[in-house]
């Protein structure tokens, strides 16, 4: 059997008595504690589409099931005889695509993003003719060839590459895989704000930009005019190069990754301003408690780390990274100046975080107001009943 089987010879999953009260909801999962986990299920290829039923016979749709996942079985269609083949995959991307249109103005953001896209545990990123793929499920998996092609009919892409190295396919029994589906050339520049960013699919983090973090980088911009700026934890120094474009006077670029700072520095030739970009590799807490007794004073400092709770035992450790770095960062702000902090941490929800950041700016004796609080732009659409799925969570804060 193959992910575009026949309903005919579709299995039928069923749910547990008295197990389908979320599904009656509407979420789109059912864990494997909730399913009648029959002896032949766990014999069956990861990631194949099943009927689900409830014990009483409720039709729930077609779903993804891997009896090996504790999200057993993730929604496709609620059609329960939905044929997940090449046609379905193009409606699917072509809707995702439609969406971007809509809210995005460049060719440059998050294309799908999985189930509020309804595409379950997809990521695709966009960089004008380049597509980057994340196939975090085993369905998503088994149906690369159709999400290539749809990219590629819909798009007219030059080149599609597959980033399959999260640790989120560990949980779907999957392997670790880059590689280029489509093309002969995986090259991209990220255009934002005026500024163009060089970047790697193959090579760099993750999909190799971070789209999430654009209306933060457009807010933060603006404040920028003139400014001496701190970019920590920096990347490829996407905040600090949009800062350097909308006319700051100096930006430092701060972090541990010589090859990420070295196309923070071909991103700052490339876009006109090397003289006024500096980088420095180091611990971030490090090289902040070193500026600190330098005496150095920044308009603007950015603190936009790694995450540092991915799971929830790392909870408590994470939140108190976060305090630990606003207490660094709110010493380095000048009177009047700004500080964005964020956290890309599902598991540090946003009232946690922006308690941690406060005591942190308090215990270095510094006040502040709050002038925003932030999370992903519109190309990163969040399914209402996975709030958990909205990670990102930034605050704006100005320093007294």
């Amino acid at each position: 059997m193959t992910a575009n089987s026949s309903v005919t010879d579709r299995p039928l999953i069923r749910l547990n008595p008295n197990q389908d009260r979320r599904l009656r909801s509407g979420h789109p999962w059912a864990y494997s504690n909730e399913l009648r986990m029959l002896p032949d299920y766990r014999s069956m290829e990861p990631g194949l589409p099943v009927r689900l039923e409830s014990a009483e016979g409720w039709r729930y749709g077609t779903f993804m099931f891997n009896p090996h996942s504790l999200i057993a079985a993730r929604l496709l269609d609620r059609d329960p005889s939905a044929v997940i083949d090449a046609g379905w995959m193009a409606g699917r991307i072509a809707s995702a695509a439609a969406l971007r249109a809509r809210v995005c103005d460049t060719a440059f953001h998050r294309l799908v993003h999985a189930e509020a896209d309804r595409l379950p545990g997809l990521v695709v990123d966009r960089y004008g003719e380049v597509a980057v793929v994340q196939a975090n499920t085993a369905g998503m998996d088994r149906l690369l060839p159709e999400i290539t092609r749809a990219l590629v009919d819909a798009l007219g892409l030059s080149a599609v590459v597959a980033r399959n190295d999260s640790g989120a396919r560990a949980q779907e029994g999957l392997p670790e895989q880059v590689a280029l589906l489509h093309g002969s050339d995986a090259s991209a520049v990220v255009e934002e704000g005026g500024v163009r960013f060089p970047v790697d699919p193959l090579e760099g983090q993750k999909t190799g930009w971070f789209f999430d973090q654009r209306p933060n980088r457009d807010m933060v911009a603006k404040l920028a005019s003139g400014a001496r700026v701190l970019d920590v934890f920096c990347h490829v120094g996407a905040f600090g190069l949009r800062c350097a474009g909308a006319g700051a006077a100096h930006v430092t670029l701060v972090d541990s990754s010589a090859p990420a700072l070295a196309l923070a520095e071909e991103g700052a030739r490339r876009n006109g301003f090397p003289e006024r970009v500096a980088t420095r590799r180091g611990d971030a807490f490090d090289v902040m408690a070193a500026l600190k007794e330098a005496g150095e004073r920044f308009d603007i400092v950015i603190c936009d780390p790694p995450a540092f709770a991915k799971t929830r035992k790392d909870r408590d450790a994470g939140l108190r990274a976060y305090g630990r770095m606003a207490r660094l960062a709110a010493p380095l702000v000048a009177p009047g100046g700004f500080l964005f902090a964020a956290s890309c941490s599902h598991h540090a929800p946003i009232a946690d975080f922006a308690a941690v950041i406060a005591e942190g700016i308090q215990r270095a004796r510094r006040e502040g107001r709050i002038l925003a609080t932030t999370g992903a732009g519109p190309d990163h659409p969040v399914h209402p009943l996975l709030p958990e799925s909205a990670y990102l969570k930034g605050q704006l804060i100005q320093l007294l």
